[in-house]
């Protein structure tokens, strides 16, 4: 059975957050905002910004020590600091890794721990219930679309890099103002892209059947290849912006019809102890050899996919994202950003038993991902 269901509130346009953050702070009864950022965004002045678009009566308490790809110790330190502070409401501010930790500081103050037990793997989809402080989620990339996701990753101190997914992680209403991706560098801007662009593909040529899926994914996928090139050579043309946050939010709202085998990957790879990588750049590296596994068992669907990219049906969809990875100054090779034989080895049983694996096109095992990784090594 596959569950469709798109009921998240979002706020779409350029320079929209000063208009709907007091709202639905209001809306939502928050007194006392628990703000998840990074040090970035404060340096850059996007959360005075969200400061200043808060009502006087709301206080705001700020989190500001998001990491990539953050961990069970960081996520108790926030939310330690939620309980401490008496918050009654969390705003995720920033790219996947604040919007993620926001979300899973929700769920651990209100359902405790052990957290391993609300992981998909664990069996935790049906554990997690509908008692989680409101959350407003806020992007400032335009790759994950957390912001609209059922879905958030955490590193466990086991090593596993973990999915927890319920209709209750989506935040309550997403403020997608294309202005906040306008800092962005140009390295930052292809490998979030990238990641959206990752994001409609996996979904499209996921195995479960959810036809609203396959149009946003398709419609996302449009967006994102047509603007790309753009947003790494101009970053300050907000249409461009526009498409890509838009194209972000498509490939997330997707999501919930499943992944594929690059996400089962880089959460792997995400997950293992003395590594730091860009989860974007790890997806934009990895994809080109998941299309080419993938190949014998997704039918005619490539020929979407080309069509949505503005490429001949007779081109090969592997070679051509290689290409593009190439044109947006993204590295070709997982050795690139560190990547080594010992991180491959340590990922391949973790990536088979990722949720992700479970909705890939062709069945893989550890095997597989370890062939693959070392190709793309």
């Amino acid at each position: 059975m596959s569950l469709i269901c798109y009921v998240t509130k979002i706020h779409f346009a350029d320079g929209v957050l000063e208009e709907a953050l007091g709202v639905e702070v209001a809306r939502l009864g928050i007194s006392r905002a628990f703000i998840v950022t990074d040090k970035g965004i404060v340096d850059e002045g996007i959360l005075d910004r969200l400061q200043a678009a808060l009502p006087p009566s709301v206080d705001a308490i700020v989190f500001d020590k998001t990491v990539e790809n953050p961990d069970i110790n960081i996520t108790r330190q926030a939310a330690n600091d939620y309980v401490r502070e008496a918050c009654d409401g969390i705003i995720g501010l920033g790219g996947g890794s604040s919007l993620d930790l926001a979300k899973m500081v929700g769920l651990l103050v209100s359902h405790g721990e052990p957290i391993t037990a609300f992981a998909a793997v664990e069996g935790g989809v049906a554990r997690i219930k509908d008692k989680l402080p409101p959350i407003i989620g806020i992007p400032t990339t335009a790759g994950t679309g957390s912001e609209v996701g059922r879905g958030a990753v955490m590193a466990l101190e086991d090593g596993r890099n973990l999915g927890f997914l319920s209709p209750y992680l989506v935040p309550k209403v997403a403020i997608c103002d294309p202005t906040l991706t306008l800092g962005m560098s140009p390295r930052l801007s292809a490998a979030t892209g990238m990641e959206a662009i990752g994001n409609c593909i996996e979904t499209y040529i996921a195995t479960a059947y959810n036809p609203p899926a396959d149009g946003i994914s398709i419609d996302g996928l449009t967006r994102a290849a047509a603007n790309i090139e753009m947003v790494v050579s101009d970053g300050k043309n907000i249409e461009a912006r526009r498409e890509m946050m838009a194209a972000a939010v498509n490939g997330s709202l997707a999501h919930q019809k499943g992944m594929g085998g690059v996400h089962a990957i880089s959460h792997a790879l995400g997950g293992i102890r003395g590594y730091k990588f860009h989860h974007g750049t790890l997806n934009a590296i990895l994809l080109p050899h998941m299309l080419e596994f993938n190949a014998p068992a997704v039918g005619d669907r490539y020929y979407a996919l080309k069509q949505a990219m503005g490429l001949r049906s007779s081109s090969n969809l592997s070679v051509e994202i290689t290409k593009l990875n190439a044109r947006i100054g993204l590295p070709g090779k997982l050795s690139d950003i560190g990547v080594d034989r010992a991180a491959v080895d340590a990922a391949a049983h973790l990536a088979e038993n990722d949720h992700t694996n479970g909705t890939n096109p062709r069945k893989a095992r550890a095997t597989d991902y370890h062939d693959i990784m070392m190709a793309a090594l």
